[in-house]
């Protein structure tokens, strides 16, 4: 039988390298809640870029923690903050669910690659609310082939790539970047699996895929964006 991502992703799970440098039993990480039900997250606060790094800042240290995580599968109508998310017509639908896992820390954590690959592009999206210096990855385990993607980088992460370079295992790949280079975020990295980039790189799709989605996508979009803990391993640490 034909293997899929998801079955050689959990067959691997143990040996994928870690993304960033977080010790279980050790380091504290903080479960991050970006929908409404958190009653912290208002307008006013994640249009301010700075109180918005102000607020996440505060809640890692009150935790003691050294990363927040979450997101995958949140409905965030946080997006709302951007225009990079709304549709062409005002009536027509928004995209509102994140497809990826948003690893909140410290400007300028290193990231790792978790396994070997190629670049698979990389671009700078500087629009306000993008993922500013994006790469992503192509990888291969028993011949199935999927991507990772990596948002909200430091500019220096891109700059000396070239499309096709092959990437070890654990090999730092880039850094979280500070508002002004990754998309005016908190900085954080936003880890995301990608089955099929659907359109063909020749036709332009380079160092982008989307990371947020419609609702009413959302069954096309999570089969092909399945749940990123399936490399990062780190979810069930989040207190």
């Amino acid at each position: 039988m034909e293997k899929t991502v998801t079955a050689i992703l959990k067959t691997y799970r143990l040996e994928f390298h870690p993304v960033v440098s977080f010790q279980p039993g050790k380091d504290q990480l903080l479960l991050m809640d970006l929908t409404k039900n958190n009653k912290d997250i208002s307008e006013e606060l994640v249009n301010d870029t700075q109180r918005f790094t102000n607020y996440v800042n505060q809640k890692l240290r009150s935790a003691n923690a050294k990363f927040g995580i979450g997101g995958y599968n949140e409905y965030r109508e946080l997006y709302n903050r951007s225009r990079v998310f709304d549709s062409e017509s005002p009536e027509a639908e928004p995209r509102r669910l994140h497809l990826g896992i948003d690893i909140w820390g410290r400007p300028y954590t290193a990231v790792r690659s978790p396994w070997n690959g190629i670049v698979h592009s990389f671009a700078f999206n500087d629009h306000f609310g993008d993922y500013g210096a994006t790469l992503i990855l192509s990888h291969n385990i028993e011949g199935v082939s999927f991507h990772t993607l990596y948002g909200h980088l430091s500019l220096n992460s891109i700059k000396n790539f070239r499309e096709g370079e092959n990437i070890k295992r654990g090999d730092v790949i880039g850094e979280f970047g500070i508002p002004r280079e990754n998309g005016q975020w908190p900085p954080h990295l936003h880890f995301q699996i990608i089955i099929d980039m659907e359109v063909p790189i020749a036709i332009g799709r380079r160092g982008d895929y989307p990371g947020v989605c419609r609702l009413s996508e959302k069954e096309k979009f999570l089969d092909n964006c399945p749940d990123p803990d399936l490399i990062l391993q780190m979810m069930s640490y989040a207190l």
